[in-house]
C-alpha cells in the first residue's frame, strides 16, 4: 500500500506543471523506522535493531534513552563519505531473511552503513510491478544501478523479462542468492556486472529497446574498472542514452536520487525533457518513512517517475 501526499508545482506560468508527491509506504512488516532524531534514526529489519546516522533528522528523539540502548548494533561512521564500522551491543547472525509481499531477501550489515534493502523505494516496486501487470505482454526491463535485486525481482514476478546491471559483483551475487530465497529462479532475469554508463551505451549502438528503465544511481561511486560516477555531473548524459534505448512504446521510467543537494523538481523536468515525445504522465516528490514513535516523516531521497497513460 502506497500513501501519497499530493502538493502541486504551479509558481511560475511558464515552468512545467507536476505533481508533487510525498511517496511513503504502508505495506512493511519486517521494516519499522522506531525513532530518529539528533542526527540518528533507529530502525527495525526483521528481528533486529539498528542505529545509524540520519542527517536529516533534526529534531529530538522521542524514545527515552534505554529503547536506543536497546539497538543490537550502532554504525560508528569515519571521517570518509560513508565509510565507518559496526559497534555491536547484541550478537546477530551474519545475514537473516526479510519479505516484502511475496518477495524474499537477505539482509546483513555492510561497511557502508547499508543492510542490504533501501526500505523507502519499496512504493516503486509496487509500481511497476502493477505497470508490468497492466501490460498485457512481457515486456523488457531494465534496472541500472540494481543492488541486491529487488527491484529487479519485483518486476520480473510481475511477468517482465529484467536485465539487471551493478557494478559490485559482491551485490550482483547477493541478489542472486536473493531470486532463489524468493523462489524465481525460473523468472527471465539477466544478472551483469558492469558500469552502468558503459553497459547502456553498447546497447544504444546495439539498438536494443527496453520498455521500463530505473535508474537508482548513488552519490558518487566507481566502475568495475575504475570509472567513476558522480550523480551531478553523470546523470543527464545517462538519461539521454537512456532515452535512446527506450521502445516506441514504453511502460514506465523510475529515477531515484539520494544526493542530498538534489531538488526533486530538478530531477522531473530531466525526466519530463527526456519524456515528452511519449504519451505518459508524470509525478515527482520525495520518498519518506514515517516513524512509529512520534508519527514525523523522513524524507530519505527524491524521486521523478513517468508512466504511460492507458
Amino acid at each position: 500500500m502506497e500513501i501519497v501526499h499530493f502538493l502541486q508545482l504551479t509558481d511560475w506560468s511558464f515552468m512545467p506543471t507536476f505533481p508533487f508527491s510525498l511517496l511513503e509506504n504502508a505495506h512493511w512488516k519486517d521494516y519499522e523506522l522506531l525513532d530518529s532524531g539528533d542526527g540518528q534514526k533507529l530502525e527495525r529489519f526483521g528481528r533486529y535493531i539498528f542505529s545509524r546516522p540520519e542527517s536529516q533528522a533534526m529534531w529530538s528523539r522521542a524514545l527515552n534513552a534505554s529503547a536506543w540502548q536497546n539497538a543490537h548494533a550502532v554504525f560508528q561512521p569515519s571521517g570518509e563519505e560513508s565509510g565507518g564500522h559496526w559497534d555491536f551491543k547484541k550478537r546477530i547472525e551474519e545475514k537473516w531473511a526479510m519479505e516484502y509481499g511475496d518477495l524474499k531477501f537477505w539482509a546483513m550489515t555492510t561497511p557502508g552503513r547499508h543492510l542490504g534493502v533501501f526500505p523507502e523505494v519499496a512504493s516503486h516496486w509496487d509500481f511497476m510491478a502493477d505497470s508490468v501487470r497492466k501490460a498485457k505482454r512481457q515486456p523488457n526491463i531494465l534496472n541500472l544501478f540494481g543492488y541486491t535485486g529487488l527491484a529487479s525481482l519485483a518486476a520480473a514476478s510481475a511477468g517482465a523479462t529484467v536485465t539487471h546491471v551493478d557494478a559490485s559483483k559482491k551485490s550482483v551475487a547477493w541478489a542472486r542468492e536473493n531470486q532463489t530465497l524468493s523462489g524465481l529462479n525460473e523468472k527471465p532475469i539477466r544478472w551483469v556486472v558492469e558500469d552502468a554508463v558503459k553497459y547502456v551505451q553498447r546497447e544504444a549502438k546495439r539498438g536494443v529497446k527496453y520498455d521500463g528503465i530505473i535508474l537508482d544511481p548513488p552519490k558518487f561511486g566507481r566502475g568495475p574498472k575504475g570509472e567513476i560516477w558522480e550523480v551531478y555531473k553523470s546523470l543527464p548524459s545517462l538519461l539521454e542514452m537512456c532515452r535512446q534505448c527506450l521502445s516506441a512504446n514504453p511502460l514506465f521510467l523510475i529515477v531515484t536520487v539520494y544526493a542530498v543537494r538534489a531538488s526533486a523538481i530538478h530531477v522531473a523536468q530531466a525526466v519530463d525533457e527526456m519524456m515528452k515525445k511519449y504519451h505518459g504522465e508524470m509525478d515527482s516528490g520525495e520518498l519518506v518513512t514515517r516513524e512509529t514513535s512520534a508519527n514525523r516523516l523522513l524524507s530519505q531521497a527524491v524521486y521523478a517517475r513517468w508512466r504511460a497513460k492507458a
